[in-house]
């Protein structure tokens, strides 16, 4: 009986711990199969990537983004207190002094100093030839110059001497102690030392002479500027001929360089002789130079050159500039308004600026201009005056050299930003 009993509660036992291990088993986590994505998670994230580069893009657009209007501006310049244009013609920018400068005698170029542009000033040294075969001759005249100075010294003591012995002589013929032949002997040998010494003096002043003759000659292969000046054409390089006159067959230069005096500009125009009388000396006028068609440069009437060209049928006038500027250039294209003097007290001429009349708007409050400044505009009120070429008059509310906008457009607004 104990042993069955034994029995029974070692296989109970057992029942229980195989129970306990399978129950163990079947929580353990297997770790070597991941566990399965779910699909919707990934399509989530991709989602949201896709948003987050859309909002930079939208971003980077909204900083990018150039919203500046873009129009055409003038500038304000100031007006002329004389009246209206009674003549309009058109010329060049002239130098009056002007010249190419070339060598006084014919040579080969050893050397060239100048360039185009650059500032000379009176006897500066441009240019020089070559002087291989006046140097010899130079230095030739230098020599005989100075043996005609040692036989003058030589002539100068022995005369010195003949003097001495002179009066010896004389001194002795008081005494009686010498004869009358050697006394005149002594006489005669002093007075032909004087002679030979007067010629060989003009000896010197000849050999003089020709040292100076050889020494202009080396001057001349100098090539100096015969006044201040800008060099506007280098004409001549090392080793070419250059000669004063013309030689004719093409390879022989006539000049080293052109130059210009710029204090001596001033325009030319030909004024056709139906209008000259529109014309008078000193009149005021305003030039306007091809190249700078928004600058207005006042100048005035020099004279009138009184003759007319038959050919063409016109006067020259010169004009001249009230203040020079270094934009004016020789032979630029240029137009003039010949203007009439207003009558008057000058307290009754108006002064002011003009501008495009395009740049002015009308508006039930009066008029205004978009004035700019940096890359904004803004609205400014005006007192406009009459129209002319056109450009209109502006009295007041701007000032010359403001910069406005030739043509508006309705997006503009006050601070708008604009780009021109």
């Amino acid at each position: 009986m104990r042993s069955c009993t034994a029995a029974a509660h070692r296989i109970s036992s057992a029942h229980t711990m195989s129970f306990d291990q399978n129950a163990l088993d079947s929580l353990r986590i297997d770790r070597t199969q991941e566990p399965p994505q779910e699909p919707s998670r990934g399509i989530y994230r991709w989602f949201l990537a896709t948003i987050l580069a859309l909002a930079l893009i939208a971003a980077a657009y909204a900083l990018l983004r150039d919203d500046a209007i873009e129009v055409s501006t003038a500038t304000a310049v100031a007006n002329s207190s004389t009246g209206a244009t009674v003549l309009n013609a058109s010329g060049y920018v002239t130098a009056r002094r002007q010249a190419t400068v070339s060598a006084k005698v014919t040579g080969k170029v050893a050397e060239v100093l100048i360039e185009e542009g650059m500032r000379v000033e009176a006897g500066q040294l441009l240019a020089r030839l070559d002087d291989s075969s006046i140097r010899p001759l130079h230095a030739l005249a230098q020599r005989q110059l100075e043996a005609a100075g040692k036989n003058l010294e030589e002539v100068e003591v022995r005369l010195a001497e003949a003097r001495r012995n002179l009066r010896r002589m004389q001194q002795l013929r008081q005494d009686k102690l010498v004869s009358e032949l050697q006394l005149d002997q002594a006489q005669s040998d002093a007075a032909a030392l004087e002679a030979r010494l007067d010629a060989l003096e003009s000896e010197v002043k000849v050999a003089a002479g020709t040292v100076r003759v050889r020494e202009q000659d080396l001057d001349d292969l100098q090539v100096r500027a015969p006044f201040d000046g800008v060099v506007i054409s280098k004409d001549a390089q090392p080793g070419e001929i250059v000669s004063p006159i013309s030689a004719g067959g093409g390879f022989t230069r006539t000049g080293i360089a052109t130059i210009v005096d710029m204090d001596s500009r001033e325009i030319e125009i030909d004024v056709n002789e139906a209008f000259i009388n529109r014309v008078r000396d000193g009149q005021r006028t305003e030039a306007t130079l091809d190249a700078y068609p928004d600058w207005t440069i006042p100048s005035h009437v020099i004279n009138i050159v009184p003759t007319a060209d038959r050919q063409k049928a016109t006067v020259r006038v010169r004009i001249g500039f009230d203040a020079l500027d270094p934009r004016i250039l020789p032979d630029m294209g240029v137009k003039v308004s010949f203007l009439e003097e207003r009558k008057g007290s000058a307290a009754e001429h108006r002064s002011g600026v003009s501008v495009p009349a395009s740049a002015v708007i009308e508006d039930g409050d009066g008029h205004y201009v978009w004035r700019v400044h940096g890359n904004k505009v803004e609205r400014v009120a005006v007192s406009s005056g009459e129209e002319r070429d056109g450009r209109v008059e502006v009295v007041s509310g701007i000032q010359a050299g403001d910069i406005v906008v030739a043509g508006p457009t309705p997006e503009l607004r006050d601070g708008a930003k604009v780009k021109y």
